[in-house]
């Protein structure tokens, strides 16, 4: 490479939790650059959570948002590569970052896609499913991996 890699950003930490994830996941909500809007949208969704979550939980909203993110975190996916004219859908692990952000966008997309009155609604309720390993997220991630399985014959194409 001729160039050098450029550095990562640091994210500061959200201003309620103090946790680089939520600044990310809020960055990831955020339209037109406004961030204030995505922070009280988040926060609402939390909040949504909390009173909707079952009774017999006794984890925070923020825990059963950050396990909800695990749940549809994807392990490997497929990548398209050429080899002798033929393009084969080569299975490849995915590096952490790219996870998390994998499972945010999605967690993000599928809340948008809802029916539902107010953003923090279909996101507090996208989380609870995702929560509960069902949802538009996690099916997606179920696909992702099932992709990969399907096609791990071409694994050895890795290198």
């Amino acid at each position: 490479m001729r160039k050098a890699k450029p550095k990562k950003r640091v994210v500061l930490p959200d201003p309620v939790f103090n946790d680089q994830k939520v600044s990310k996941f809020v960055n990831h909500l955020m339209l037109d650059g406004k961030k204030n809007t995505s922070y009280a949208i988040f926060y609402k969704a939390l909040d949504t959570v909390k009173e909707k979550a079952p009774k017999t939980e006794e984890k925070s909203s923020l825990e059963i948002w950050k396990q909800a993110l695990d749940n549809v975190t994807p392990q490997v996916e497929v990548t398209s590569r050429r080899v002798g004219g033929a393009t084969f859908q080569v299975p490849t692990e995915i590096r952490p970052d790219r996870k998390e952000s994998i499972a945010m966008k999605n967690l993000i997309t599928f809340a948008r896609k809802r029916s539902g009155k107010s953003m923090a609604e279909k996101l507090a309720a996208e989380i609870l499913d995702a929560y509960n390993n069902q949802g538009g997220a996690y099916k997606r991630k179920e696909d992702i991996h099932r992709m990969a399985e399907a096609n791990r014959a071409f694994a050895h194409f890795r290198f």
